[in-house]
C-alpha cells in the first residue's frame, strides 16, 4: 500500500476553505467506527448541549477519521502515526483533544494501556481534562464504562484497566512512561524549556513496542519566535506537507496563511481571518475577534503582533516590548535582498570596522563586522556569537534557543574557555589581511584578554581601541535607529539578531538612552552591543581601506 500525507497545494485549499487532509483514510472500516464514538460525544459546555456530530464542521470529521483510518486491524499497526496540528485559538483544539483521546480509549484493546495529554501547564491541563470528564458524566453507557478519578486526572476502563491521565508535564511526571497514545497540547509552551526534548522523548518512548500507538502533536502559534522542539517540529511538518520530505507516516495540518498574502499585508484584513480559522463562525467568534482586533491596533505594534500570532497564526520574527528600542520597529524591513555573510563583506566592501562585547560565563561573546559598500555606501553587517555550554545550565530559560542558533551556524559552542576569544582573533585577523580594516572597538572592560589575542594574532594593537559605554553609547544607538529608518544599515536577517534586538530595554537617562544587559535580564543583548561599538567607530566616516570601485571596474589607472 503507497500512500503520501502530503498537500503540495495547501495554499490554494486553504484559502478555498478545502480539507488540508488530501488522501481519503487508509482504513474506511476503522475511520468510520471512531467517528460514530466521537461523533457521539456530548458538548455540555454548549448551548444546547449538542453532540460533536451536530457541532463540529467538516475539517474536524476528516481529521479524526485520518487518525483512527490508519489503523491496519489485522496487522495490529497504525500506518500513519505521528500527527502536528496547527491552528488559530479557539479553534477546539483542546476540545478535539479530549474527544479523540476518549474516542482511543473507548476502541483501545490492549489490557492496562496507557493514554498520556501531555500539557505545559495545570492549567493546560484542565483545559482538556474537564471536556473529558464532562462527556463521560453526559453519556449513562461512557459512564458505566469508564471511572472518573477527578483529584488524579485518570480516567480507568472498568473492564480492561487502560488509564488516560491528563498531567502537567515535567520529566518526572512522564520518566518511564509506556503510553501507547499520546496528546502533546501547546507545543509551543514546550519550546521555551530546556529539556523538553527529552521529556518528549520520555512520553512517545512507549510507541517503539506498540504499534498500534500515535502520538499528536496540537499547537497554537507562539507570541515568541518559535524556538525549540516547537521550531524543530513545526519545521519538519512544513516540509512533509510541502513533498519535500516524504514521510507517509506523519501527517501534518497546518492553518496558516500562504507566503502570498503575508507579504501583501493580506492577513491583516480580518475579511481573511477564516484561513486560519476554520472554525470560523462556529466556536470562533466574529464579532469577539473583531472586537479583539480593533483593540489590539490601538495597542501599538506589540499588541497587534500578539494578537496576529494567537488569532490569526501568525509567525512572530522578532519580539516587540513596550520598552522596546526604537530601532526593533525597523529591524525586520532592513533584512538585505541578498545574503550576508563575512565572504560576502571581504567582497563588496571598501572599509570595514569591528565591534565585540561580552564573554563572561554568564554572557555571550558578541561579534559584529561592519563593511561599507563600495557602490552603495551602505552598511553591510554581520554577527556571530560564542558560548560557553555552561550558559546552557546557568540560563536553562534561554538555552532552547541557543541551541536552535547554534544549529543555524550563528552561534558556536565552545568547549573550552578561551577557545571563544582565539576564533574571534582569527576572523579579525583575516578583515586585517584583507586590507579593508579601520579598527576593532569594544568595552574597555573586556579589553585585555582581548587585545592579547589579537595582538598575537598580527591586528595591529593601535587599530584596537575602548569604546566608551553607558550613557556615552546614546550617539551609537541612535546613530543605528536612523541608519536602519533610512535603509542605510542593512543585515543577513540572522534570527540570532533578530532575538538580540528583541531583548533589548531602553532606559531614560537625564538626556541620554541607556541600553544596558542588567535591565535586559537573562535575554541576551551582547551581539547587538557589538554593533553599537563598530557602529560608533563606522560613525566616524573612516577612508576607504580597499582599492577605489574605479580600479575594480578598470577606469583609474596609476
Amino acid at each position: 500500500m503507497e500512500w503520501s500525507t502530503a498537500c503540495v497545494d495547501w495554499e490554494r485549499r486553504i484559502v478555498a476553505r478545502e480539507s488540508l487532509i488530501v488522501a481519503p483514510p487508509l482504513f474506511a472500516v476503522q475511520a468510520d467506527e471512531a467517528w460514530e464514538v466521537f461523533g457521539g460525544l456530548v458538548l455540555v459546555d454548549v448551548a444546547g448541549q449538542p453532540t460533536m456530530r451536530e457541532a463540529c464542521l467538516p475539517w474536524v470529521k476528516d481529521w479524526v477519521r485520518a487518525i483512527f483510518g490508519a489503523y491496519d486491524a489485522e496487522a495490529g499497526r497504525r500506518l500513519i502515526n505521528e500527527f502536528f496540528f496547527m491552528v488559530s485559538k479557539k479553534n477546539m483544539k483542546s476540545t478535539a483533544a479530549a474527544g479523540i483521546m476518549l474516542t482511543a480509549l473507548v476502541l483501545n484493546w490492549r489490557p492496562s494501556a496507557e493514554l498520556l495529554i501531555l500539557s505545559p501547564t495545570k492549567e493546560i491541563a484542565d483545559n482538556s481534562y474537564k471536556p473529558i470528564r464532562d462527556m463521560i458524566k453526559a453519556d449513562d453507557d461512557l459512564a458505566a464504562m469508564l471511572k472518573v478519578q477527578d483529584y488524579f486526572r485518570t480516567i480507568t476502563h472498568r473492564d480492561n484497566a487502560a488509564t488516560l491521565k491528563v498531567v502537567a508535564a515535567d520529566s518526572d511526571t512522564v520518566s518511564g512512561k509506556k503510553a501507547s497514545f499520546v496528546f502533546v497540547d501547546e507545543l509551543h509552551e514546550f519550546g521555551k524549556q530546556a529539556k523538553a526534548s527529552n521529556m518528549l522523548l520520555e512520553a512517545t518512548g512507549g510507541l517503539t513496542s506498540r504499534p498500534d500507538g500515535f502520538v499528536i502533536y496540537a499547537t497554537t502559534q507562539s507570541a515568541e519566535p518559535p524556538a525549540g522542539v516547537f521550531k524543530d517540529k513545526l519545521s519538519y511538518a512544513r516540509k512533509v506537507r510541502d513533498g519535500f520530505i516524504k514521510d507517509p507516516r506523519f501527517l501534518p495540518m497546518i492553518y496558516e496563511f500562504p507566503e502570498s498574502m503575508l507579504s501583501d499585508g493580506a492577513h491583516k484584513d480580518l475579511a481573511n481571518a477564516y484561513v486560519t480559522n476554520p472554525n470560523w463562525g462556529a466556536s470562533v467568534d466574529i464579532a469577539r475577534i473583531t472586537q479583539l482586533h480593533s483593540q489590539a491596533l490601538e495597542g501599538g505594534e506589540k499588541d497587534f503582533k500578539e494578537f496576529l500570532a494567537k488569532h490569526l497564526n501568525v509567525e512572530i520574527g522578532m519580539n516587540l516590548r513596550s520598552d522596546r528600542w526604537a530601532g526593533a520597529d525597523f529591524w525586520e524591513a532592513a533584512k538585505a535582498a541578498h545574503p550576508v555573510t563575512l565572504e560576502s563583506l571581504l567582497e563588496w566592501s571598501e572599509v570595514l570596522d569591528v565591534g565585540i562585547d561580552g564573554g563572561g560565563l554568564d554572557d555571550l561573546l558578541g561579534l559584529c563586522v561592519i563593511g561599507r559598500h563600495k557602490v552603495t555606501r551602505q552598511w553591510l553587517i554581520w554577527t556571530h556569537a560564542w558560548a560557553h555550554p555552561s550558559v546552557l545550565e546557568r540560563r536553562k530559560e534561554i538555552a532552547p534557543r541557543l541551541l536552535d542558533f547554534a544549529k543555524q551556524g550563528d552561534l558556536t559552542l565552545v568547549s573550552n574557555i578561551g577557545d571563544d576569544v582565539f576564533e574571534v582573533a582569527e576572523i579579525i585577523a583575516r578583515c586585517e589581511a584583507s586590507g579593508l580594516l579601520d579598527k576593532v572597538g569594544c568595552d574597555p572592560a573586556g579589553l585585555g584578554g582581548i587585545l592579547d589575542a589579537l595582538v598575537e594574532a598580527d591586528v595591529p594593537q593601535e587599530k584596537v581601541i575602548g569604546i566608551s559605554q553607558g550613557w556615552r553609547m546614546t550617539g551609537a544607538i541612535k546613530t543605528t535607529e536612523r541608519k536602519l529608518a533610512e535603509g542605510v544599515l542593512v543585515h543577513g536577517g540572522q534570527l540570532l539578531m533578530a532575538w538580540c534586538v528583541g531583548n533589548a530595554k531602553v532606559e531614560l537617562r537625564s538626556n541620554a538612552i541607556v541600553i544596558t544587559k542588567q535591565a535586559s535580564g537573562t535575554a541576551k543583548i551582547d551581539p547587538l552591543m557589538a554593533v553599537f561599538n563598530a557602529v560608533t567607530l563606522m560613525s566616524l566616516n573612516p577612508e576607504a581601506q580597499g582599492p577605489s570601485v574605479y580600479e575594480t571596474r578598470g577606469i583609474r589607472f596609476l
